[in-house]
């Protein structure tokens, strides 16, 4: 296998993570990281031989998720039998519980909160690499990863912080 083929396939359970948390259905996820590893494959040629290879696979499976975002949008919806995810082996039920709700609380942000908060917090990207990923500035970085840790933590926990101060 070419140094290039070893790169990739070392950044392959990254993507998958990633893209079984972006989305809540796996088969989407690996289809989502396959046309990445094809269009990533097919694309080698672009590709800068210059520090993490990370960064470069997640902007291909970020604008692969946003084109296929839009076009989901432009068809009729239908409605797809969901895989019921295998339970974990030796997991306690109510670290279980807690991570079903995590999941759901997760799927309830918005798509912009949700990918900048797993690309930081799970997936570990600094905050230039995570704009650099979705194209976007880094100020907005940091104001979606407030907001989306602000509407978890409000969907989870039930509390909701003011940032306000009062003036008198």
């Amino acid at each position: 296998m070419s140094s290039f083929g070893q790169l990739i396939s070392q950044q392959i359970p990254r993507l998958r993570r990633y893209a079984r948390a972006l989305l809540a259905d796996p088969g989407t996820a690996d289809d989502l990281v396959q046309d990445c590893l094809e269009r990533a494959w097919s694309k080698q040629r672009l590709w800068r031989d210059e520090g993490d290879i990370r960064p470069w696979l997640f902007t291909i499976m970020h604008n692969i998720y946003v084109n296929d975002m839009r076009s989901l949008k432009r068809r009729p919806g239908f409605e797809t039998l969901t895989a019921m995810a295998e339970p974990p082996g030796q997991e306690r039920p109510e670290n279980l519980l807690a991570l079903q709700e995590l999941e759901r609380a997760l799927h309830q942000l918005p798509d912009k909160q949700r990918q900048v908060l797993l690309l930081i917090g799970l997936e570990q990207f600094s905050y230039e690499e995570a704009a650099s990923v979705l194209g976007i500035p880094l100020g907005t970085v940091m104001s979606r990863l407030f907001r989306a840790r602000e509407n978890l933590r409000t969907t989870l926990h039930g509390e909701q912080k003011s940032h306000l101060r009062r003036i008198k």
